[in-house]
């Protein structure tokens, strides 16, 4: 059982994903998710259009703390300065809720690809988000676009391994796993000459 208290909207998104993990993602219907969360079909409704919804739940929370931390660097900030100003106040936001329903969301998507399709569509809307934050600090498109991209796979590799549960071991904090993930992209892109 997670060691934080859900509200009832965290509840339906644990509740979906352990089930989709344990009965596969078609089999699981919302009435077992309402459920499994001890609450109602219209509970579930209020908050979820349908159970696909479950896995962008957070996305525009997400978007917002990136674009906040991108808008907030200082204005003579690179833009790859301003891309680890957006993950270190997005890392910032992540508490162990986010480490408990990561773990659970990883392996859903894993095992059905709807998920994963609806995962990659997440992930274009956050690059999106971005790209847009960079280029309203004057970055050149292409750059943002670039910096984007780099920044989405910096913070996947990170959370990846911070809800890592074969990890032995404290991980460490969220905000330095994806600052070395950013580091590590960067040294590689330097390889690409």
């Amino acid at each position: 059982m997670p060691r934080w208290k859900p509200d009832s909207r965290q509840r339906l998104v644990v509740a979906a994903l352990q089930l989709f993990a344990e009965k596969g993602y078609d089999a699981t219907t919302v009435s077992q998710i309402a459920a499994r969360a001890n609450l109602t079909r219209s509970t579930f409704h209020r908050h979820f259009g349908d159970k696909r919804d479950i896995l962008t739940a957070g996305q525009e929370t997400l978007s917002r703390l990136l674009a906040e931390g991108i808008d907030a660097a200082p204005a003579d900030a690179t833009p790859m300065t301003a891309l680890a100003a957006g993950l270190d106040h997005t890392c910032a936001h992540m508490t162990e809720i986010n480490r408990e329903i990561g773990t659970l969301t990883h392996a859903a998507i894993e095992a059905n690809e709807e998920l994963r399709q609806r995962s990659a569509d997440k992930n274009t809307g956050l690059s999106r988000t971005i790209t847009e934050a960079l280029i309203r600090r004057d970055t050149a498109p292409i750059t943002a676009r670039l910096a984007a991209e780099l920044g989405i796979i910096a913070f996947h590799q990170g959370f990846s391994r911070w809800t890592d549960p074969t990890r032995e071991g404290d991980p460490g904090e969220l905000t330095t796993l994806v600052r070395e993930a950013l580091d590590e992209l960067r040294a590689a892109a330097t390889q690409l000459h």
